[in-house]
């Protein structure tokens, strides 16, 4: 843990004399727990998409312009997708806000009604129902299975990726988080 507290630490000085770019070798030393799968690198575009919300409104990944973004693709029938929401969920509480969001996308045929069942049953309050019904936009992103988390910049470029589940909200993450949105 005193390796950790450490890690964190140094990342904030390290970041704070640089508000712009995060310093990599800082990040990568966060990289804990679930967070080893947390692959970084450098910033790629990311394709245009039109997601659909819960009543058929549009909706791009330019609305989140100037934070970044933690951009989850999942499915109702992906038991470690449904696993990991309540997570998703409660970073986006702790951390949400004009320097970050947590971005939900729903890929492929799931039904409304099934999305809405299950972020009743698990409690899901502050995650945006948006879906990608053809995939098209996840197949531009090279997603090939499910769950994939893939971290946005402020200019909406891809500059990490995470394959399978994670506990979003474990303090790894978060002080990975934090270390992106400091300054």
């Amino acid at each position: 843990m005193r390796k950790f507290l450490s890690a964190v630490l140094y990342t904030a000085l390290a970041f704070g004399a640089n508000a712009q770019t995060p310093d990599m070798a800082a990040l990568e030393a966060l990289r804990q727990g679930d967070m080893q799968k947390l692959v970084f690198s450098e910033p790629r575009p990311v394709p245009e998409a039109v997601l659909l919300d819960a009543e058929e409104g549009e909706h791009s990944l330019s609305e989140y312009a100037g934070r970044y973004v933690l951009l989850n693709f999942w499915a109702t029938w992906c038991a470690p997708c449904r696993a990991e929401l309540g997570s998703l969920d409660r970073l986006e509480a702790a951390l949400g806000g004009d320097r970050f969001a947590v971005v939900t996308v729903a890929t492929g045929p799931n039904p409304l009604p099934a999305i809405r069942k299950l972020f009743d049953e698990e409690g899901i309050e502050h995650l945006p129902i948006l879906r990608d019904t053809r995939q098209q936009f996840a197949r531009a992103m090279g997603v090939l299975g499910l769950p994939i988390t893939v971290i946005l910049d402020p200019e909406g470029r891809e500059v990490g990726r995470l394959i399978g589940d994670a506990a979003w909200d474990s303090p790894e993450a978060q002080a990975i988080i934090a270390t992106l949105t400091a300054g």
